[in-house]
């Protein structure tokens, strides 16, 4: 699969990119691009293609950044219609898709001396496929017009320039260049994400949601502050982005979140945890049987969860939320939950034998406890 997607950028791609820029201008110097971006482009990684390619357009387009974006950009084929992009391929009309990769980054490189012009090339190419990476340093370097510019776009007839208004923005994009002074203070954008909460497209308004709960890792609060003035009386679509933007601090047990939506009350009753088998190894997995026993008179809302406590290489541990279950429990209700947990192998994080300790949480309270014993050899 990973060697499927790297060839997204492929000799293909070169050939089209050669093609249709060398239609649209005079300036573009068809035999230095090929010959810069061709080589070992087989041996190399997804990023790294396009980047070859990028550095192929610098050897290829013209020093006048004026001409070199008007090529790009005239070399573009017909805009996405919808919401989505995946579909868009590069065609006799002109270039779409994984091949904007390469060429929205030169715009990132070259365009920050004539930002102007720079936005007005990412504005196109979001059309045919998202800008929300070369768009970023434009932020971060001239903020006041990027972001007024935003402000524009907010209301663009197409969702695709809607949505780079927050997806271009977020400030912990994955893959994408950290804003840091986003991270640091999240206002800029507050006034673009609420015009486009309520946007008519899904797509744009994921992003919305996304882009809030990328704000919640570093300003809990103003997501909470958020949910007080916009969820009463919210429209379906609005609580379905709020409760996607909610995400994180409902796994976390914030107090404030979960009162917004209204699960802040603990438990009333008893949870019972139980796991089995006692022991496995890596790659093999547990039961976990969680009964719930109500001692109110009237029904709860809960939201379970369970917490892993992963042993590190030290013998001390560390702890991941996993989603579990959105109950309703009736008065004086006996409930039992279980689900299958599997200790896969990932990239992501190694493993270390030990005793691993499990708790259920019920609205964000630790409610029971039990654990299991993981063999890595």
């Amino acid at each position: 699969m990973a060697d499927a997607f790297k060839n997204l950028i492929n000799p293909a791609t070169v050939a089209a990119m050669a093609q249709h820029l060398g239609r649209v201008s005079a300036h573009f110097d068809h035999d230095a691009f090929v010959a810069r971006a061709l080589p070992d482009l087989d041996g190399l990684e997804f990023k790294a293609r396009a980047m070859q390619l990028a550095d192929a357009l610098e050897q290829a387009l013209p020093a006048d950044f004026s001409l070199a974006s008007q090529a790009l950009v005239n070399a573009l084929g017909p805009p996405g219609q919808g919401d989505d992009l995946s579909g868009l391929r590069t065609g006799d009309q002109g270039l779409a898709g994984w091949a904007l990769w390469p060429m929205g980054e030169f715009i990132a490189r070259h365009g920050l001396a004539d930002p102007a012009r720079g936005l007005q090339a990412l504005h196109a190419m979001t059309q045919r496929f998202s800008a929300e990476f070369a768009i970023r340093p434009f932020i971060l370097a001239h903020p006041q017009l990027t972001f007024e510019t935003l402000a524009r776009w907010v209301h663009d007839p197409s969702a695709h320039v809607r949505r780079l208004v927050s997806e271009g923005s977020r400030p912990r994009l994955p893959w994408g260049l950290q804003l840091k002074p986003l991270i640091a203070d999240p206002s800029p954008t507050l006034a673009l994400l609420a015009a486009l909460q309520d946007d008519p497209s899904a797509y744009v308004r994921r992003s919305v949601a996304n882009h809030l709960n990328d704000i919640a890792k570093d300003h809990p609060a103003r997501v909470a502050e958020w949910l007080q003035r916009h969820l009463p009386d919210a429209s379906d679509n609005r609580r379905a982005l709020l409760r996607h933007a909610s995400r994180t601090l409902i796994k976390q047990g914030d107090a404030a979140v979960l009162t917004a939506w209204g699960l802040g009350a603990e438990l009333h009753g008893q949870a019972a945890l139980r796991i089995g088998p006692a022991r496995i190894r890596l790659g093999e997995a547990v039961e976990l049987s969680l009964t719930l026993r109500s001692t109110a008179a009237a029904a709860q809302a809960l939201v379970v969860d369970y917490v892993v406590h992963h042993v590190k290489a030290g013998g001390s541990t560390s702890p991941k939320v996993f989603k579990g279950w959105r109950v309703q429990l009736a008065a004086g209700e006996q409930r039992l939950l279980s689900r299958r947990h599997k200790v896969t192998p990932i990239t992501t994080r190694t493993y270390h034998a030990g005793w691993h300790r499990v708790q259920a949480q019920v609205n964000g309270r630790v409610v029971a406890e039990a654990g299991f014993e993981l063999g890595v050899d």
